[in-house]
């Protein structure tokens, strides 16, 4: 997903297997129209389809944006062969004239003769050998072989004297994606190719500045910008096996004019899928096949005791294209969506507070079903699309961060919200306590006394085992208001941990300091209290 805001709307545009979508909303609040589909030309649905986005400003002046679109086919295999055309087209669109073409494509009038010249009535500095041209007269397949002022020498003679408009093409494909890095685009795939266009043309792949170049062993499969200095523009780009940057540094060696320089940052790093990367204040953040990885200015790992195997051996690795990154930065949080177990949409999130230092995951809830997503901008909600069909048969975009009730359309439903304590006991030293040089005895809880500010009921359930591998026991559940001074209850485990939970709508909750009284219970049982 890719978004921009112009004139207090957002535009969001979504891609699937089979085309793009343009969607409409307000910048202060959700309501909006869409989706709106796209008209692609060179483009081939195919349910590998993983599309990857950027946009770039027009450095001619003319206001005018382009949405550059890939439509890899990677998302079964990250290191998928199978080159596609990288498509643009004005963004925002016009609803009802989206439209989106071939990079690389243009037009010269000429005029044709029955040999092998193709003579321009001006000079075209995009034309350069290689390219295929098309027109009347002209036989398929037919390529330029040279340019020499206005006289322009096919691989094949015309079949006719005729002034025409004819089709160059430079038949750019790639496997691995699309970046920006103004004024340049760059594309990239297989064996380590990184190619761009002229500056400020996305027509133009064959004047001195553009460049096409093999600089890793591995597919690249992500390119982002980076803050390059006197060096810009800058990015990054990430290889099965390595990490370059590419860097702005025109020189001359032999009379030859340089433009880039490509440095290896790492030759020994690690990638779970190229939508996984994310970029927050200038750190790059990702996920690699056994750990968490971060650059700033170097490669290092990102220090997660928390849940990083509970990730890793959860993940449904055959479907690891599917793990996207995205922020959230009101909370300082980086997500990570990905297929838990045996599933083949994203159903969990592992999530990185960037403010706190610490981990956390979103535990398969609703919201974590979520296939792609843009970050808050403009617009001050963060917007990801759901994976499972609505009651339409299609596919809902969610504004998240929003109220505490799911709304779609006119219906209303509440949200459900718990945590659970870790073991408790009291501070003689039972199971659960710090020092336990107490009896191995249960813990019995007998009242509690909430301190929430809180909208709607709540209950807690005291939960808990006898052994760690023993069946969990859970009580019924004890209701509370906002007015609700005191809890009595006689329960009893030898590991015990509460679990609090609020699911009415309109629901929402802030935990004060809960005080509990609890005492000695009965002696160690053989399990299930």
């Amino acid at each position: 997903m890719s978004m921009t805001s112009i004139n207090g709307f957002n535009y969001v545009v979504s891609g699937y297997s089979g085309n793009l979508e343009q969607w409409v909303t307000f910048t202060t609040q959700g309501i909006g129209s869409g989706p709106d589909p796209y008209t692609l030309s060179n483009f081939t649905a195919s349910d590998n389809n993983l599309w990857q986005f950027d946009i770039a400003f027009d450095a001619t002046g003319s206001n005018v944006n382009n949405l550059i679109a890939h439509p890899g086919q990677n998302l079964n295999f990250i290191t998928s062969t199978v080159n596609t055309p990288v498509l643009k087209g004005a963004f925002p669109g016009t609803t009802g004239s989206l439209v989106m073409s071939k990079v690389g494509t243009f037009t010269a009038a000429g005029t044709t003769a029955t040999n092998t010249a193709f003579t321009l009535v001006t000079a075209n500095v995009r034309i350069g050998p290689g390219q295929t041209i098309t027109g009347t007269g002209i036989p398929a397949g037919t390529t330029v072989v040279s340019v020499a002022g206005l006289v322009v020498q096919m691989s094949a003679a015309s079949a006719s004297t005729l002034p025409i408009t004819a089709v160059f093409d430079n038949n750019i494909a790639v496997s691995g994606g699309c970046v920006v890095l103004h004024p340049y685009l760059f594309l990239y795939g297989n064996n380590g190719l990184i190619q761009n266009s002229s500056a400020g043309d996305f027509s133009n792949w064959v004047s001195p500045d553009a460049n096409s170049n093999n600089v890793a062993s591995g597919k690249i499969l992500k390119g982002l910008p980076i803050r390059g200095g006197s060096a810009s523009p800058a990015g990054l780009f990430w290889a099965s096996d390595a990490l370059i940057r590419v860097s702005f540094a025109p020189s001359s060696a032999g009379g030859v004019n340089y433009y880039w320089t490509y440095d290896l940052v790492s030759s020994q790093t690690s990638v779970m899928s190229s939508n996984g990367i994310i970029e927050y204040d200038g750190i790059f953040y990702w996920a690699g096949v056994d750990r968490f990885l971060s650059y700033n200015g170097v490669v290092q790992e990102l220090d997660n005791k928390v849940n990083q195997n509970y990730f890793f051996d959860n993940i449904n690795i055959q479907q690891r294209q599917k793990v996207w990154a995205t922020k959230v930065p009101r909370y300082g949080e980086i997500w990570w969506f990905y297929p838990k177990g045996d599933a083949t949409e994203c159903t969990d999130a592992i999530i990185y507070n960037i403010r706190e230092k610490t981990w956390y995951d979103a535990g398969q809830a609703i919201g974590a079903r979520r296939s792609a997503g843009v970050f808050s901008e403009i617009f001050p909600k963060p917007i990801w699309a759901g994976n499972e069909a609505n009651t339409t048969g299609k596919y809902t975009l969610w504004q998240h961060e929003t109220g505490v009730d799911q709304v779609y359309l006119t219906s209303v439903n509440s949200i459900k919200s718990f945590f659970e304590t870790n073991n408790i006991a009291p501070l003689n030293g039972l199971v659960g306590s710090i020092a336990q040089p107490g009896e191995n005895m249960l813990t019995r809880i007998e009242r509690l006394e909430p301190n929430f500010i809180q909208t709607g009921p709540m209950t807690v359930i005291v939960t808990g085992q006898g052994y760690a591998e023993d069946i969990i026991v859970d009580s019924t559940p004890f209701t509370f208001t906002p007015s609700t001074l005191k809890i009595d209850m006689r329960e009893q485990r030898r590991e015990m941990r509460l679990r609090f939970e609020s699911n009415t709508f309109n629901g929402d909750y802030q935990m004060g300091r809960v005080l509990i009284s609890l005492s000695s219970g009965d002696t160690r049982s053989t399990g299930n209290v």
